[in-house]
C-alpha cells in the first residue's frame, strides 16, 4: 500500500538528493559519542542505505574526525560521496592560509560543505567583523576550495533568522556563495524556530532572486524540523540533510527516518532506492544501538508503536481492512503490525494475538470473551500484557483448558542476611516443587533474594526437565504501580528471559515482590517447557 496523492505529476519521479549529517551534527547531541569504530559501522551502514552524502565529521574540530577521514578511505563506501564539515577562513585572512581550510583539504574527501554567516547579528556579535568581510570571506573561501574540489556547498547558518531581520542582508550572502562559484546553497533553520508556512515563503521568494540549487537544514525545536522540510521540497529546494533518528544538538535535526517515506512514498519524490526502504527500521534501531539509545517506540514509521493497534475497534477495522487506521504497509518500511491485548481489548484483538501464536479462537467461540474479561480483570488488578506475550499465551491455554501444568510450588521460603556494613547481603531461597506426583526440595544461593529464587527452581526443575538449563533470565524490571501505599504499594514485576532459540517475556502482580517475581519466573520456565513441547509436536 503505497499513497501519492499528493504528489503532481510534476514532482513524480523527480530526485532529492539525501544527505546525512549523523556522524557531524548527530553527534552533537547530548549523551551522543561514536567510537571511531562507531562511526566506520554507521558509515557503511548509510552507504548501504543509499543516501547521496554522508557527512563524516568536521577534519579541524577534533583528532577523532581527522583520523576518521583516513580511515574512511578503506571503508567499502559504494553508494555515497564522503563530505568534509567546516567553516569559512576567519576575518582578516585568506582561506589559503587557515588551519582550518588546511585541514579540509587534507581530508581529501570528495567534497566540502562549508558553513557561514547569514544573519547579520551573528556577524557584528560573534565574528565581529563587518558585513562586507564576512561577504568576501564566503566568497573567497569557497572559490579556493571549488578550485580543489568537485562539490563545494555552502550552509546558510541562521539564514532563515537572517532572512526575517535583514533581508537584503541575508541575500547578500547567497550571491557571495554565488560568486564564488558554490555548487549548492542550503539553507539552515539552525535556532529551528520558523514555521512551515514561514519557510515555504522564503524559498519561493530566494527562487525568484538567485540562480543556484538550494538545499535545507532544519533543526527541531519547535518539533517542526521534518514539516519544515517537507515544506521546502515542495516549495523547490532538492537537497534535504538531516539525521537518523533525528539526532543532533538541543532537540535535534530532521529526522530523515520520517523525510524519506515521506518525500518517496506521500509524494512520490526519488529519495534512497526504491527496494532499500525496507531498511528504514533496521537502521533506525541500528543507530540507536550503536549510540546506546533505548529506541522511540513512538517514532513515526520505525518506532515500535508506529504500527501496534489497542482499540478493540481499530483492531476489528484493521483485520478487515488495514488501510482503515494504517497510513502505509508497515512491511514498506521494514516494521510491522502489532495487536496489542489490554483493557482497551475487544474480541478482535483476542482473535488476532491467538492466530499469532497458532491458536484456534473462531468467532463463534465464547472462549475468546472469556479471555478478554479475565484480561480486563487482571489490568485492573495492575497486570500489564503489553509486554508479556509469553504470559498472555499461557493464561490463553489456560483459559481453553488444554494447558498442561508441568510443575506444582509446593512452597518456598527466601531469606537475606546481611552480616555488616561492609559486606554484601547473602540471599538463599528454599523451594518444595512436585512434579508427576515426585517431590523435589532444594536450595540455592543468589546474587539477591529474586536470583536466588530463580537459581533454585532452576535447580529444582533440572532434575525432571534438562533443557531448563538452557534459559537465562536476560532482564528484570520492576514498575510501583500505587505509590500511594508506599512500600506496601502493588508491583509488576516483568522478565524477559531466553534459549539458545527465542526470547519472551512474563509478568507477575503484587504487593509482594518476591510473590511478583515469582508469578513472572514461573510463567517464564513454564513457557520454556510449553514451547519445547508444542515445537516438538509441529
Amino acid at each position: 500500500m503505497m499513497y501519492s496523492i499528493l504528489a503532481s505529476k510534476e514532482m513524480l519521479l523527480s530526485k532529492v538528493e539525501i544527505y546525512d549529517t549523523t556522524l557531524r551534527d548527530g553527534v552533537q547531541s547530548e549523551d551522543v559519542s561514536f567510537s571511531m569504530e562507531d562511526k566506520c559501522a554507521v558509515a557503511l551502514k548509510l552507504d548501504k542505505l543509499g543516501v547521496d552524502y554522508i557527512e563524516a565529521g568536521w577534519p579541524g574540530a577534533n583528532p577523532k574526525d581527522k583520523r576518521f577521514f583516513k580511515r574512511i578511505k578503506d571503508l567499502d563506501i559504494r553508494n555515497a560521496k564522503v563530505i568534509a564539515f567546516g567553516s569559512t577562513c576567519k576575518p582578516g585572512s585568506k582561506p589559503e592560509h587557515d588551519n582550518m581550510i588546511k585541514a579540509l583539504i587534507n581530508a581529501r574527501p570528495f567534497g566540502v560543505t562549508i558553513v557561514g554567516k547569514s544573519w547579520d547579528t551573528h556577524v557584528k556579535s560573534l565574528l565581529k567583523c563587518s558585513l562586507e568581510e564576512n561577504l568576501r570571506i564566503i566568497t573567497d573561501t569557497i572559490a579556493y576550495l571549488k578550485g580543489l574540489f568537485p562539490l563545494v556547498l555552502y550552509d546558510a547558518e541562521h539564514f532563515f533568522d537572517g532572512f526575517v531581520a535583514n533581508r537584503g542582508y541575508a541575500l547578500a550572502t547567497l550571491r557571495a556563495a554565488i560568486a564564488g562559484g558554490v555548487d549548492r546553497a542550503v539553507l539552515c533553520d539552525t535556532n529551528g524556530g520558523m514555521m512551515p508556512s514561514m519557510v515555504a515563503d522564503v524559498i519561493r521568494s530566494l527562487k525568484q532572486e538567485v540562480d543556484v540549487p538550494l538545499g535545507v537544514h532544519c533543526h527541531n525545536d519547535s518539533d517542526l524540523a521534518v514539516a519544515n522540510t517537507i515544506c521546502a521540497v515542495s516549495a523547490g529546494v532538492d537537497h534535504v540533510q538531516g539525521t537518523i533518528n533525528g539526532i543532533g544538538e538541543r532537540c535535534g535535526n530532521a529526522n530523515l527516518c520520517s523525510v524519506i517515506p515521506n518525500l518517496n512514498m506521500k509524494m512520490g519524490y526519488i529519495t534512497i532506492p526504491k527496494e532499500n526502504m525496507q531498511m528504514l527500521v533496521e537502521i533506525s534501531r541500528f543507530v540507536d544501538e550503536i549510540a546506546n539509545l533505548s529506541p522511540n517506540k513512538h517514532q513515526p514509521y520505525v518506532g515500535e508503536s508506529a504500527f501496534a493497534h489497542k482499540g478493540g475497534v481499530h483492531v476489528s477495522a484493521v483485520m478487515s481492512n488495514p488501510i482503515t487506521y494504517e497510513h502505509i504497509t508497515p512491511e514498506a518500511v521494514g516494521n510491522h503490525r502489532r495487536i496489542l491485548v489490554s483493557e482497551q481489548s475487544g474480541k478482535s484483538n483476542i482473535i488476532y494475538k491467538a492466530k499469532e501464536f497458532n491458536i484456534d479462537l473462531s468467532k463463534g467461540d465464547t472462549t475468546a470473551q472469556e479471555i478478554v474479561k479475565i484480561i480486563k480483570d487482571l489490568e485492573d488488578s495492575g497486570f500489564q500484557f503489553e509486554g508479556a506475550d509469553a504470559s498472555l499465551e499461557l493464561l490463553m491455554k489456560k483459559a481453553m483448558g488444554t494447558h498442561v501444568r508441568f510443575f506444582k510450588l509446593k512452597g518456598f521460603r527466601v531469606i537475606t542476611e546481611k552480616h555488616s556494613d561492609d559486606v554484601d547481603p547473602v540471599s538463599e531461597a528454599t523451594i518444595m516443587i512436585e512434579v508427576d506426583g515426585k517431590i523435589e526440595h532444594t536450595a540455592a544461593m543468589g546474587n539477591g533474594p529474586v536470583n536466588a529464587l530463580d537459581n533454585a527452581l532452576k535447580k529444582a526443575l533440572e532434575k525432571f526437565y534438562h533443557r531448563i538449563e538452557d534459559v537465562e533470565l536476560l532482564d528484570y524490571k520492576v514498575r510501583v504501580i500505587s505509590s500511594s501505599k508506599g512500600t506496601a504499594s502493588v508491583v509488576r514485576v516483568l522478565i524477559e528471559s531466553g534459549d539458545k532459540k527465542d526470547n519472551w517475556n512474563t509478568v507477575g502482580v503484587s504487593s509482594n515482590i518476591i510473590e511478583a517475581s515469582w508469578m513472572a519466573l514461573v510463567d517464564s520456565l513454564d513457557y520454556k517447557l510449553y514451547k519445547d513441547t508444542r515445537d516438538h509436536n509441529r
